[in-house]
């Protein structure tokens, strides 16, 4: 039986810190979209920040986009700020779970997960940084453990995706599977597309602190994992995927790290054999491959210095060539790429140990709405299937806590597919 607390004295199912943040919003009207699937068909939600007249506008549109004029009677809203730990302890002491978009995660994520800890509310973030991932694991999970509180990082685009496409691909088929591959690719509308700033920082950031996460690794004292059949060959800095039909670099995201702790929780809790992991990205054609060497030399030597870091954080658009944009995607390019299926695709190539299936494809497919569906989706899973979720509470990853849960079914049925080629 799971420690996971629904408790019924709590005011709210979920309450969306951050919900005026570029993705919050978007958060705020998947919530309201999906509230039917909350426990017992219903769902009792709000929304917090740091400024009542932004959270009320965005209500306000999330009423309007959605066709839901109730919205703006019945959506509570609360102020609460991460530099005010005394009102992060009100929301949290209301909430089942807290659905944290405050990012950069590495500055204003810790006061939230600390809170909910504290205060008995669950926490899930859409982090794709890290070394705020890890910290958290490694300074709150026994304190999470002892109070059943669950906080689950990185439950957007980065990762649910990869992390539990490795254990979808695993799923398909009889034998062991031994590694995976996986390869992203993206494409846009007539409308075009960019992404967000707050990952271009993140990227910043977390580079620039490289040094600081390999120390941070190094305190867990972990043993290597073991190395089931053949070992993963690495591929190149740059190479021709033939998969991709184009050529392809390492994924610098999150996705490595996140699919090898939920490997690591996989092998020594639940005794299943590990999957080695290789993540890639396609970058295009050789026009392609000339900026990215250039906005890649800009970037690693600007990163090395203050000034540099705050350029590249001034001009987000300049340095990456238009595909970082304080702006982010208009809506518009966000509702076309899902309403076409536009947007990206993260395929895997599995290696298995089994003479009649060497190899399997599995293709999901995801668009720019992929992070608000990932992440409500996350919660509610945790609000209706509490049973299946880990035994005690922690600090967790996508696959660690839902590998026994419907998740992927409730993706499937939203947009995020998870399909074997």
């Amino acid at each position: 039986m799971a420690a996971f607390s629904t408790s019924s004295s709590r005011p709210y199912h979920i309450i969306i810190f951050g919900a005026s943040g570029f993705t919050g919003q978007f958060v705020v009207e998947e919530v309201a979209r999906t509230a039917s699937e909350g426990p017992k068909g219903s769902l009792k939600w709000a929304v917090a920040g740091r400024n009542r007249a932004k959270l009320e506008k965005v209500v306000e549109q999330a009423a309007g986009t959605l066709s839901k004029p109730e919205l703006k009677s019945e959506v509570d809203i609360l102020v609460a700020d991460v530099s005010d730990l005394d009102s992060l302890a009100v929301m949290c002491k209301q909430a089942v779970i807290v659905l944290s978009c405050v990012g950069p995660y590495r500055f204003f994520g810790d006061p939230v997960v600390k809170s909910c800890v504290e205060n008995g509310a669950h926490c899930i973030d859409i982090s794709g940084e890290p070394q705020f991932l890890e910290s958290m694991q490694l300074n709150y999970h026994d304190q999470a453990a002892g109070n059943g509180v669950y906080i689950v990082g990185s439950c957007g685009f980065d990762s649910i995706p990869a992390d539990m496409g490795v254990i979808y691909t695993r799923d398909q088929f009889k034998g062991t599977l031994t590694a995976v591959e996986s390869f992203l690719t993206a494409s846009a509308g007539p409308e075009g597309g960019c992404i967000h700033d707050g990952t271009w920082q993140s990227a910043i950031y977390g580079l620039a602190d490289s040094n600081k996460l390999r120390s941070l690794r190094k305190k867990f004292g972990h043993k290597p994992l073991p190395v089931v059949g053949p070992k993963i060959k690495r591929r190149g800095t740059l190479f021709y995927s033939n998969e991709l039909q184009q050529y392809a670099i390492p994924f610098m995201g999150t996705d490595p790290s996140v699919v090898k702790r939920t490997q690591r929780y996989l092998t020594e809790e639940l005794n299943e054999s590990p999957v080695q992991y290789g993540a890639y990205v396609g970058v295009g054609g050789i026009s392609n491959i000339f900026k990215l060497v250039f906005a890649g030399l800009m970037f690693f030597f600007f990163v090395k210095f203050s000034f540099g870091r705050n350029l590249l954080i001034k001009f987000p658009e300049f340095f990456s060539f238009g595909f970082f944009s304080k702006a982010g995607p208009t809506r518009k390019q966000v509702l076309y790429s899902h309403h076409h299926h536009l947007g990206y695709q993260l395929y895997f190539l599995g290696s298995v140990t089994y003479s009649d299936l060497p190899h399997i494809n599995v293709a999901t497919s995801v668009g720019y709405v992929a992070t608000p569906i990932a992440m409500v989706q996350a919660a509610l899973t945790m609000l209706n299937e509490s049973d299946s979720l880990p035994n005690t509470g922690g600090v967790y990853t996508p696959g660690a806590t839902f590998a026994k849960t419907t998740l992927i079914d409730r993706l499937n049925k939203h947009g995020i597919q998870f399909s074997v080629l």
